[in-house]
């Protein structure tokens, strides 16, 4: 196989899974790690790839990219707060939780600061910042390399540090929620660590507001088997809310 054919095939698996370990390439193509190193450095010249320590993350094209956070907070506002609000009721004092990235995941952090006891593990930076300023809450902040927009953290040590935790509560945020291809996400990058997010925890939530129930995104993230709950709000008709059957939470804004 010719180097550029070969680094097509890297971008391509790259896209598909979010992140790529050096040695587990060397053995996909057969080549020593010498030749996988010169592939990496020069799709990280061309700037198409993220080197990190032992692996790579892909660059995101414009269309793959979540729309900037600043702009993202201010859509649907209020029925995320209506969300979150809900979502925070769930939650006892003393109780641990994962708490992803996302806007809608924002909503549902400021209304945790009056807890008690709270420990809490995330990988979104202005959810971190924000619970910093409480010494009620235990903060636990994941490591990892910053995707730009939206402030969150991937890459393995993210999901190092989710497999090394077990909480009562994962709340995650998606870009889409349908019936039959389930939680997905606009790009593949935070993909392994929504994965590992899902295996950290006891009950596994999805907020999502209603502009996003009935939409599919490009990255599958799982199935609607493989999550607890899914609260949203009540601006979709029962009849397109009826296929998520006792799983799905709808409040009032």
């Amino acid at each position: 196989m010719q180097a550029k054919e070969r680094r097509e095939k890297i971008l391509s698996l790259l896209s598909a899974t979010g992140y790529l370990n050096a040695n587990q390439l060397a053995e996909a193509f057969a080549v020593d790690s010498s030749t996988i190193r010169r592939d990496l450095i020069h799709l990280e010249k061309t700037q198409r790839i993220i080197r990190t320590h032992g692996g790579v993350l892909p660059v995101l094209l414009s269309e793959e990219q979540d729309t900037p956070y600043s702009i993202r907070k201010h859509r649907h506002h209020e029925q995320k707060a209506a969300i979150g609000k809900y979502a925070a009721s769930l939650i006892a004092d003393g109780e641990s939780v994962i708490l992803d990235n996302g806007s809608t995941v924002y909503e549902l952090a400021e209304q945790l600061t009056s807890k008690k006891n709270l420990t809490v593990i995330t990988n979104d930076l202005n959810i971190a910042m924000l619970l910093s300023q409480y010494p009620a809450i235990n903060l636990n902040v994941t490591g990892g390399a910053v995707v730009g927009n939206s402030y969150t953290l991937v890459g393995p040590d993210t999901t190092r540090k989710f497999g090394e935790v077990y909480a009562d509560w994962a709340f995650l945020g998606a870009e889409g929620v349908h019936p039959e291809a389930g939680i997905t996400n606009v790009n593949a990058i935070e993909l392994p660590t929504k994965m590992a997010i899902l295996k950290a925890a006891k009950t596994r939530v999805v907020l999502a507001d209603s502009s996003k129930i009935g939409y599919r995104a490009l990255s599958h993230v799982c199935g609607i088997d493989d999550i607890d709950m899914i609260i949203t709000d009540k601006k979709k008709s029962e009849k397109t809310t009826g296929a998520y059957g006792d799983k799905l939470r709808s409040v009032e804004v």
